[in-house]
């Protein structure tokens, strides 16, 4: 049975799921914020089935920001790729001064991170449930790694790969990558795959084309901006997607992405 726990709006909205197993309860992902991990947690307590193990989708701080208080202190493997977990602790002291100021005691004053480390298509068993990772790489994170249940492929936590009708983050600048991997995703999976993602869902693999035409319309609308004016160009850019999604969520997340995306492609220049 697969639990899907969903954070308050103020925690992004992101998913962690609780798989429940023969004997004891896998994660996929945990929250961004104390008071949602810790909800996360008693969740799981709940169930009345011991924490088997973590497993991380990618290393975006609020799919790792609550592992200390889901694990409370257990010895259990987070487990992720290597790419993964050098990315998390690479880049957590850069997040800490960005989500502090913005979250205060709600982010986690001690993170926890990945303590194993597994390759492209390894495969992990727990409870008599088998998990295997598809090692992307770049994408919508400095490094994505969705996880397959089962051997026929039709059980996918996909991460962030896809927003359900949501705005996205693009910050991170590897578009192009991002476009690749949910090729690479849709020629892979099976089409009646169930598809688990970060915000939202469960979603079905339509929206692969749906997500990517999203990140067309971001990168073209940042691309036309005239840039000469950079305030003027912003506001262009989220009336531009706002026409491709005009009710969805976590619109910050997008604006946040308009000057890392508008400064990549050399259309904005930070320095001065």
């Amino acid at each position: 049975m697969i639990h899907r726990h969903q954070s308050s709006p103020e925690g992004a909205l992101v998913n962690a799921y609780l798989v429940e197993v023969d004997d004891g309860v896998v994660a996929v992902d945990s929250t961004l914020t104390v008071s949602d991990s810790r909800a996360l947690r008693r969740r799981l307590e709940g169930i009345g089935k011991p924490l088997l193990a973590v497993l991380l989708t990618h290393s975006h701080p609020d799919h790792y920001g609550g592992l200390t208080e889901l694990v409370a202190g257990e010895e259990v493997p987070i487990i992720a790729p290597a790419g993964v977990h050098v990315v998390i602790e690479r880049d957590d002291p850069a997040k800490e001064q960005i989500l502090r100021p913005m979250f205060g005691d709600e982010w986690p004053a001690r993170r926890t991170f990945p303590n194993r480390t597994v390759s492209d298509g390894e495969t992990v068993s727990f409870g008599g449930a088998t998990f295997t990772v598809i090692d992307l790489g770049p994408g919508e994170s400095p490094h994505d790694s969705p996880w397959l249940l089962g051997a026929d492929r039709r059980t996918v936590f996909l991460g962030d790969q896809i927003y359900d009708r949501m705005h996205c983050y693009l910050a991170d600048g590897f578009h192009e990558e991002w476009l690749a991997n949910l090729r690479r995703l849709q020629r892979e999976l099976p089409n009646d795959s169930v598809l688990h993602v970060g915000h939202g869902g469960p979603v079905d693999p339509s929206l692969f084309d749906w997500q990517a035409r999203y990140i067309e319309t971001f990168v073209d609308g940042v691309r036309e901006a005239d840039w000469s004016d950079p305030d003027a160009a912003r506001a262009s850019v989220v009336a531009r997607i706002k026409g491709y999604l005009p009710d969805g969520a976590l619109q910050f997340l997008m604006e946040l992405s308009i000057d890392p995306v508008a400064t990549r492609l050399g259309l904005l220049d930070t320095t001065r």
